[in-house]
């Protein structure tokens, strides 16, 4: 309860000096257990542009999903943690995602794509896409040093923030930081 009325507090005095603001502020106050790991950026920062690709090798670009909210998930099959992690990224998604935010996951590096599909089929997720970056030229551009990280990218396209490492992202406290940052929106 004291999280939640800081929480407000933050947004109610940053509404008045900055809008746009407001909601990311509102998210930081929230953050618990696995979610202190979760830096926000005191300004946000520009998202790479480097081309990544779909299962099927058509070309994306993190401004397709310009317009909502995004959590980005860089993961690889070789990554023990990406293995505990992308389950809660799974839950995350069927729970909050849609129209205003989703969950976008990138495989690395080299991933052969069945090895991408046995990942997922052994984890028991079906519900996340298997987006590539095989030359890491995505990875690099964002500066991923290590596996997995996961970044918050505003409506906007631009990085809010950042977290090196696995994470609960079905627990109470993510859903709460995803939540307050929907809260602007709607």
């Amino acid at each position: 309860m004291r999280k939640l009325a800081l929480a407000l507090l933050y947004t109610a005095t940053t509404a008045l000096a900055n809008p746009a603001m407001a909601d990311v502020q509102a998210a930081e106050a929230l953050r618990d257990g696995d979610m202190k790991k979760l830096n926000f950026h005191s300004e946000p920062q520009d998202a790479g542009t480097a081309e990544f690709i779909t299962f099927d090798g058509d070309p994306l670009s993190l401004s397709d999903w310009n317009g909502k909210w995004v959590l980005v998930n860089f993961w690889a099959t070789w990554c023990a943690p990406c293995r505990e992690e992308m389950p809660a990224l799974a839950e995350l998604q069927k729970t909050l995602g849609g129209d205003r935010f989703e969950v976008v996951t990138i495989a690395t590096g080299r991933n052969p794509p069945p090895a991408m599909k046995e990942f997922f089929s052994e984890i028991g997720v079906d519900n996340l896409p298997l987006h590539r970056d095989p030359g890491s030229k995505l990875a690099r551009e964002m500066g991923v040093l290590g596996l997995p990280i996961t970044v918050i990218l505003n409506p906007e396209g631009q990085e809010v923030a950042r977290l090196q490492g696995d994470a609960a992202w079905d627990s109470e406290p993510a859903k709460a930081v995803i939540s307050a940052l929907l809260g602007a929106e709607g």
